[in-house]
């Protein structure tokens, strides 16, 4: 089984013979040795959290950005290879400009998620190249109301009312399969968001290694200062 499983990835355009991409699953994995993130849909919005995992006390937290903003009505925060996050942060905001430009309004978040998976299907296709090993859960609010989807290595889309990617998804996920609800507010999200956290790091998470992000009807996307982080931190423990 090993031998054959080499003879089909040694490159990304290639299927083996039961219909596997083994690049993409390879891809895959990156994304779940990366950090835990998860995004959760409230009454009124989107909210992202993430933990940086450090390892080091050495290392400076504020200098590992995982959650970034795309546009005034959008975000995203990923999980896997930072360097290829970054490559699709670019695009996304680029993606989101021309179209600012083109037709004089903001971008609809889904079309900006089709957007950014077509790119990340582009790098399942073609010889020379490799897939992105990371994955993105995208927030957004826009006529349509708010939304939150998941982006694949493979270029696949899904829409949750709850995700996460990463190390701990498999925990987080549970906490979001017993204990979501459709009218959450902020804080009963950002609680919940704390709780899974919590759970997929089998522990205590620090205040410095903390990021949320948030986007509300009706104002931008923004992340919380430290200040707030830790003022929520309190309230769950």
């Amino acid at each position: 089984m090993q031998s054959d499983q080499r003879a089909y990835d040694q490159a990304s355009t290639v299927f083996s013979p039961d219909g596997r991409l083994f690049q993409v699953e390879y891809a895959r994995e990156a994304v779940k040795r990366g950090t835990t993130a998860a995004g959760l849909k409230f009454r009124e919005g989107v909210v992202l959290i993430i933990d940086k995992r450090i390892s080091s006390r050495l290392v400076e937290a504020r200098s590992i950005e995982k959650i970034f903003r795309i546009d005034r009505h959008a975000g995203c925060a990923t999980s896997g290879l930072v360097a290829d996050a970054r490559v699709l942060v670019d695009r996304a905001r680029s993606e989101s400009q021309l179209h600012r430009m083109t037709y004089n309004e903001e971008i609809p978040v889904d079309v900006l998620a089709r957007n950014i998976c077509d790119l990340m299907q582009n790098y399942t296709q073609y010889g020379g190249i490799r897939p992105l090993g990371t994955s993105m859960l995208l927030a957004g609010v826009d006529g349509r109301g708010s939304h939150l989807f998941e982006t694949d290595p493979s270029g696949a889309l899904m829409a949750y009312k709850a995700a996460a990617i990463g190390a701990g998804r498999n925990a987080a996920m549970a906490v979001f399969e017993e204990k979501y609800k459709d009218d959450l507010s902020l804080e009963g999200a950002i609680a919940l968001g704390m709780e899974a956290m919590r759970k997929a790091g089998e522990g205590e998470i620090k205040t410095d290694t903390v990021e949320i992000g948030l986007v509300q009807t009706g104002e931008g996307f923004r992340k919380l200062q430290p200040e707030d982080v830790a003022a929520r931190l309190g309230k769950g423990k």
